[in-house]
């Protein structure tokens, strides 16, 4: 299991360039093919594009993942947890700059300090957005300056907890009129769910299925 942590594997296990809309609902890829079906029929079909950095903290003691709980005053998923990011706008040249630019303003991380890694598949989620998850490997000597209006708290999180099935608790959620398995993360006080937590259950999937791959 330990090879799952390197940064080598890491990078093997994700895409070089973002998903394109015919492949934006590959989250769901571990779903039955009926299941899958039913929640595309769900979602929105209207959807503003917009990234998330995934930052993965490069300690001596192991890979952590940085993440945000978001200030319970904003519109949407007010006091989720969740990773920087936002909307793309048309200044951003890709979504890797995007993530990096909205990161920089939610809590100050300097994109210097971040190392592209890769992405993962787009997620669509309820309230309208297409979300491209970026990995990034991240300096640990960093120094946060927290926009408070958008942001109430920023904490890590081990990798390897995050990976480790034993800590993922399954639950039932509606999406319409259809009921799916999910999957939270608890930590602590914390629950890490929703898109948040369906990404690092996507990453996880990957890693997996890197590892499982025959050598090329």
């Amino acid at each position: 299991m330990d090879a799952l942590y390197t940064k080598q594997h890491i990078r093997a296990a994700l895409d070089t360039s973002p998903s394109t809309p015919e492949e934006d609902m590959q989250w769901l890829a571990a779903a039955p093919p009926e299941v899958a079906a039913r929640v595309r029929a769900t979602l929105p079909t209207r959807r503003t594009p917009a990234a998330v950095l995934v930052p993965l903290v490069e300690h001596d003691t192991g890979m952590t993942v940085l993440l945000t709980q978001r200030a319970t005053t904003l519109k949407d998923h007010a006091g989720q947890i969740s990773f920087p990011g936002g909307r793309i706008e048309p200044q951003d040249a890709d979504a890797w700059h995007a993530a990096l630019r909205e990161t920089y303003e939610e809590i100050g991380l300097q994109s210097e300090l971040v190392e592209f890694a890769g992405y993962l598949p787009d997620h669509i989620v309820i309230s309208g957005f297409r979300v491209t998850p970026v990995v990034g490997f991240v300096k640990p000597q960093y120094q946060l300056k927290i926009a408070t209006a958008e942001v109430h708290d920023v904490f890590e999180v081990p990798l390897d907890y995050i990976l480790d099935p034993a800590n993922h608790k399954l639950r039932q959620r509606k999406i319409g009129e259809l009921t799916i398995d999910i999957h939270d993360i608890p930590y602590g006080e914390r629950n890490i769910w929703g898109a948040t937590a369906g990404m690092l259950m996507t990453l996880r999937r990957l890693l997996l299925q890197a590892q499982a791959a025959p050598p090329a």
